[in-house]
């Protein structure tokens, strides 16, 4: 597989005039290669001659993790594989300019000069995030991946419900390190991101950190939270009502959960990403809400947390089969509370795969 997306790499290279591509970014040389340490950079050349460098912490993880390229170990791990660039003939180097620093560019400029030794200096161009738009199209493994994270924090919510842990008198401190602990103990690397637990009036605060405030009868509870498995990332919203449920908190939360029902309808190939979010804003807005819900309606997940493509007003582009995306519409009421619901779902040629599979029911704890 990771030979595959290299070729796909190679291929589009080869479109841009290109000779080989320097790929710095750790998370896409994860991708290229299965590489999961802490130093690595991956040459991809047009004529398949790819070299991938690390420093000599990794050389046997390097040779478990990448047998299928040829190894550089130097410590200096970008610096070399420019100079080896130079060495094997490359004139057009792509390179990726969103991870790469400005001080860092003008060093490898002049590692580029230096290697050329007065002869032509290989020409910089950058390649932007195109290994980013490979990985927003997910393949088999990557979904199942991304299957097994959700079934984690799944159950990793359901335990506690059942349990008795969300209830007044523990702090959102206390719930959000219980909820990440059961995750771990369910099999995550690691939480996907900082835990939100959010009650009461904090509830309207969209990325509220977990405090000490103590949970309280007729307080919405917002959690955000995800698991981390195989290095891919899930990510959902649910928000209960401890003790009993005002009108008012039935009323936001059923106008959050048919925005979100039109957000998720709204995913299919092809669907502009801005049309999408539109899909599950307009209903918020027709209830005279727009003005409460403040961010876009969704990401794309993966790797990373955060990932292309991006769901919003001011996104680009459309959705297409095997992307993993959000759908998370939210309506906060500053000083009251607020309602999120997100889910994780893969667009398909059918209708949407929903990886979250807990209840979107108001939950009346």
């Amino acid at each position: 597989m990771s030979r595959a997306r290299r070729d796909v790499l190679r291929a589009t290279a080869a479109e841009r005039g290109l000779d080989a591509v320097l790929v710095t970014n750790l998370l896409n040389v994860r991708y290229l290669t299965g590489f999961t340490g802490s130093n690595g950079a991956l040459l991809v050349r047009t004529d398949g001659a790819d070299l991938f460098g690390t420093d000599g912490r990794y050389t046997t993880q390097a040779g478990t993790q990448v047998p299928d390229v040829e190894l550089l170990v130097d410590r200096a791990t970008v610096p070399a594989l420019a100079r080896e660039a130079v060495r094997r003939g490359s004139g057009r180097i792509g390179y990726e300019s969103h991870d790469l620093t400005v001080d860092g560019l003008h060093g490898l400029e002049r590692v580029l000069t230096d290697a050329a030794a007065g002869g032509t200096v290989p020409e910089l161009a950058s390649v932007r995030r195109a290994v980013e738009a490979q990985r927003a199209i997910k393949d088999d493994g990557e979904i199942e991946a991304l299957r097994r994270a959700c079934a984690v924090a799944d159950q990793a919510l359901a335990e506690l419900a059942a349990e008795g842990a969300l209830r007044p008198g523990r702090t959102e401190l206390q719930v959000g390190r219980e909820l990440d602990a059961r995750m771990l103990a369910l099999g995550a690397e690691a939480p996907s991101f900082e835990t939100i637990v959010a009650t009461g009036a904090n509830s309207a605060i969209p990325h509220h950190r977990p405090d000490a405030t103590v949970l309280a009868d007729g307080d919405f509870l917002k959690l955000d939270f995800g698991a981390t498995v195989a290095g891919y990332h899930s990510d959902m919203t649910r928000t209960l009502v401890l003790g009993h449920a005002a009108d008012w908190q039935r009323e936001i939360y059923a106008l959050v959960a048919a925005s979100q029902a039109a957000g998720r309808g709204a995913l299919a190939v092809g669907a502009d990403v801005v049309a999408v979010d539109s899909a599950a804003r307009d209903v918020i807005v027709a209830a005279g809400h727009g003005e409460h819900f403040t961010h876009g309606l969704g990401h794309g997940v993966g790797l990373e947390i955060h990932e292309a493509p991006g769901i919003g007003q001011l996104g680009a582009g459309s959705l297409a089969a095997g992307m993993a995306v959000t759908v998370e519409p939210g309506v906060y009421l500053p000083g009251h509370g607020g309602v999120r619901i997100e889910d994780t779902l893969i667009v398909t040629d059918d209708e949407p795969e929903l990886l979250t599979l807990t209840s979107k029911e108001l939950l009346v704890l």
